[in-house]
């Protein structure tokens, strides 16, 4: 059984972000859920979008992984709009469905993202390692992944980093 989800967040269906989970997932060790396919409204403080796909994905998640890997391309120096919205919606779970966020504690927490180049700003993770702090997450890592200028495949660098993430995910 796979314990391990991959939840995409890019605005582009077979862009970078996607190349960058196919390498890292190549042997098919971990499922992936995109949620450029979920109706993922904005956190509403009188939990009026309670009904769209974010509380049923959460229980998915949260009943059948131990691991969550979230991948993101860098756009404006910081995590995707999608995966911006998304963590905003972790507020649910304090507030409006607190037993399923409690079910988050003792989880894993990673982060990959990519961009054009090896420039991701110092900070970049640090939404990523205080929210599994605050959810009582334990966070594993997170790594960054660039392109060739001249070919748009992964950079030999980044593919020896994401061949190492891999390694302490599955250990």
């Amino acid at each position: 059984m796979k314990t391990t989800v991959i939840i995409k967040a890019s605005s582009k269906r077979a862009g970078n972000t996607q190349k960058v989970i196919d390498y890292l997932n190549s042997n098919s060790d971990f499922d992936v859920i995109d949620l450029i396919d979920k109706k993922i409204g904005h956190f509403n403080y009188d939990f009026e979008n309670a009904e769209d796909d974010f509380l049923p994905l959460m229980e998915k998640i949260v009943n059948t992984y131990d691991t969550i890997i979230f991948a993101t391309p860098v756009y404006w120096y910081t995590m995707s709009g999608i995966l911006k919205v998304f963590f905003d919606r972790l507020s649910d779970l304090l507030h409006y469905k607190k037993d399923l966020g409690r079910k988050m504690r003792g989880k894993k927490m990673a982060m990959i993202s990519n961009s054009g180049e090896n420039d991701r700003r110092t900070g970049f993770e640090m939404p990523f390692i205080e929210s599994s702090k605050y959810l009582g997450m334990t966070y594993i890592d997170d790594i960054h992944s660039w392109f060739n200028s001249d070919t748009n495949e992964l950079h030999d660098e980044a593919k020896q980093k994401i061949d190492d993430f891999r390694k302490k995910l599955l250990s």
